[in-house]
């Protein structure tokens, strides 16, 4: 894989920090539910070194998801970690006993999250955290995230944060956020089929702020349209892949980070980088229109 073909390069604003456009998520590197090892632990290594290998320098995790186990995979996997390699974890979540996901808000649980990414990425500094609010069964919810962005400014000027993003938050937050710390990045729920960010999109762009799509291809929910079939059948593409390239094409700040634990399909979401749509072609994705909102899980 070249640059080129990974989609091109961004730069996060105000940083050093450089990636190509096609990155990796590694939720589903964890066991069924995001919990627990994967079946295969040495099938979820040879991904993550695959990945790399390819030209992958963006990856997206947290320690919650496992908890704890996709972070240990991830080192050791790739620990010593390359010097031009990004990544991006998440708070504001815990996971009990029960395997539910509870909101983990409080100075004390964003702190011990902190810690417990840096021990088990075992890295002295975290890149780029993202305070993830939990929000509505369909979306983020307003409300103020000014305390949780205060201890996250915190912890940076510590030096345990190089920089801070915020995830499935509104543009109210995105706002509130911005007077309190630079954000380098957004991380919300966004694809072919679901786009009640595009003002957000534009409003980053203008910025220069990423905007980090989860669930590019619809997550649990995988995407389904004859229109998305048709196309990638008449380009020679699967579905998934037209899906990858169109957000691609959707704004230069797009940033995506597909996950598998199959090398088959790491392989095919890589290729989608290379896909060109046309503008016809782009015209007749657009048209795409949703259905009814999908029920975002709270990861």
């Amino acid at each position: 894989m070249t640059t080129a073909t990974l989609g091109g390069t961004y730069t996060f604003p105000g940083t050093s920090l450089t990636v190509n456009r096609i990155g990796y998520g590694a939720m589903q590197l964890a066991g069924r539910g995001v919990w627990g090892p994967p079946p295969d632990p040495d099938g979820a290594v040879a991904v993550l070194r695959e990945a790399v290998a390819a030209g992958v320098n963006h990856i997206d995790t947290s320690d919650f998801y496992g908890p704890h186990i996709t972070n240990q995979i991830i080192r050791r996997a790739l620990h010593p970690y390359s010097t031009d390699l990004v990544i991006v974890t998440k708070l504001g979540s815990r996971r009990p006993p029960d395997r539910s996901w509870k909101p983990a808000i409080t100075a004390a649980e964003l702190t011990e999250g902190v810690h417990d990414n840096l021990k088990n990425l075992g890295l002295d500094a975290l890149d780029i955290v993202n305070y993830r609010t939990i929000g509505a069964i369909h979306g983020p919810a307003e409300g103020s995230i000014a305390e949780q962005i205060t201890v996250l400014a915190d912890l940076q000027r510590q030096g345990l944060i190089r920089h801070i993003g915020v995830s499935n938050v509104t543009p109210t937050q995105l706002a509130e956020a911005q007077t309190i710390a630079p954000i380098v990045c957004v991380q919300n729920n966004y694809n072919l089929a679901y786009r009640h960010d595009d003002a957000l999109i534009d409003d980053l762009a203008r910025q220069r702020i990423p905007y980090v799509p989860f669930f590019p291809l619809g997550g649990f929910t995988p995407l389904q349209s004859s229109t998305l079939s048709s196309v990638a059948e008449r380009l020679g593409a699967t579905p998934m892949q037209v899906a990858l390239a169109w957000l691609l094409h959707r704004s230069p700040n797009m940033l995506l980070i597909p996950g598998t634990k199959s090398l088959a399909h790491l392989r095919e979401n890589l290729a989608a980088g290379a896909l060109t749509l046309s503008s016809e072609t782009l015209r007749e994705l657009d048209s795409i229109e949703q259905a009814a909102a999908p029920a975002a899980p709270r990861h």
